[in-house]
């Protein structure tokens, strides 16, 4: 399946910056990855219930080409691979701060369910 091009051109710099985060488990990578700092893919697909991993991986790959992310692969056996945010990806992680706090007073509006996960404790209750 061929990917469509993602550098515009665009309408606005909304448009632009939807471009690299969507997708359902982009905000969530950014998410897992600025409050651990650096994470394996094991750890990433544990942290992100329901992801597979081809589309762990389709995410990851593109964030990486957008500059968001960084893989550091080490010549190990079996070899080891970590990911991490880049500059650009934390300044993203926090331009997108506001929205997560509008999400929260959702969830707390609508007395919506979390999903049950050892890193959910992280997140206000409603």
């Amino acid at each position: 399946m061929a990917m469509s091009p993602r550098n515009g051109p665009y309408i606005c710099g909304i448009d632009a910056a939807l471009d690299v985060v969507s997708g359902k488990w982009k905000g969530l990578i950014l998410w897992e990855l600025d409050e651990h700092g650096v994470r394996r893919f094991a750890e990433l697909r544990r942290g992100l219930p329901g992801v597979s991993e081809k589309m762990l991986t389709q995410h990851l790959r593109e964030m990486e080409a957008d500059g968001l992310v960084r893989r550091q692969v080490y010549a190990e056996v079996p070899p080891r691979v970590e990911y991490s945010l880049t500059e650009h990806g934390r300044a993203l992680n926090a331009a997108l701060a506001p929205l997560g706090e509008w999400g929260v007073e959702r969830i707390r509006r609508e007395r919506s369910d979390l999903v049950e996960h050892a890193d959910a404790a992280a997140l206000p209750r409603p």
